[in-house]
């Protein structure tokens, strides 16, 4: 199948098939390898107040630094992929004791590691580098050739778990310390059971396949006592080996941005595109 014209089928069945569950702001990421034809995609909700201003942002490529497209909003990148396959996403943990000389980034971080970093041991030595370690979430980071880490600093230390069986899930527990808090998880649960039915079917995997892993993975919009919706913002799909990137805002099979990541990356001048 076509990734650009079936992306309204991946959509619909994402949608027809979710759990609704009580608000929270949670995210969920995966990051997944097909054994068998070692294609790489990546699936992610951001869940959030749904009155955020969201957009994609795309950077074209200087003499120091990479093409990249991010998506979040004030300024700041929540996860994206650059030109060189890098991926990155977090996810938001129960609050760590900060680690001394360490701390949360004081501006884009998602944007700078994207133009600086080709693969995860670049990204590990940017993150040293820049001296974060962040105490309340945790970021998972991808490459094109199927390496992959969710990293966490607990205790005050830094951990890295890698990726297992071809897959790696994130939500918003910590791998290390499940018991600080968000745990069990049943989002990471389904995403864990919906993996094994798909690799169980037989069927050939592909974008679709792996994008409805996270059918009990979404938040759908509910208020708060104040009056304020939040829920799943916008669900990213992303093709790292073929270079495609969809992303569904407020869970709509109506309303999808989908974006060719070559021509994207080729171009001179930046774009961002509102979410709206």
């Amino acid at each position: 199948m076509d990734l650009m014209t079936g992306t309204k089928h991946i959509i619909l069945l994402f949608l027809t098939i979710f759990l609704s569950a009580g608000l929270s702001k949670a995210c969920s990421v995966l990051y997944y390898v097909d054994a068998k034809t070692g294609k790489i995609y990546v699936v992610n909700n951001e869940d959030y107040w749904y009155d955020v201003a969201a957009y994609i942002q795309i950077e074209p490529s200087s003499k120091n630094k990479h093409a990249r497209l991010w998506y979040g909003w004030d300024n700041f990148a929540q996860g994206g992929i650059n030109e060189k396959g890098l991926f990155f996403d977090a996810a938001v943990t129960p609050e760590q004791k900060k680690i001394k000389s360490y701390g949360n980034p004081k501006n884009n971080l998602g944007d700078k590691l994207l133009a600086k970093c080709a693969t995860v041991e670049e990204a590990l030595a940017f993150l040293d580098k820049e001296k974060i370690a962040l105490n309340k979430s945790h970021i998972m980071l991808g490459d094109k050739t199927g390496q992959a880490v969710v990293v966490e600093w607990v205790d005050g230390e830094k951990k890295l778990h890698w990726i297992k069986n071809n897959r790696l899930v994130m939500t918003n527990y910590l791998l290390t310390n499940p018991e600080a808090g968000n745990f069990p998880c049943y989002r990471y649960k389904s995403i864990e059971e919906r993996i094994a039915t798909m690799e169980k079917s037989g069927e050939a995997i592909n974008l679709k396949k792996v994008g409805n892993t996270f059918g009990q993975a979404a938040q759908p919009p509910r208020a708060n006592e104040e009056g304020r919706i939040g829920g799943t913002v916008y669900t990213t799909f992303i093709a790292i080996t073929d270079n495609k990137f969809f992303l569904s805002y407020k869970l709509s099979n109506q309303n999808v941005t989908q974006i060719d990541l070559t021509e994207a990356f080729a171009r001179s001048k930046r774009k961002k595109i509102e979410l709206q």
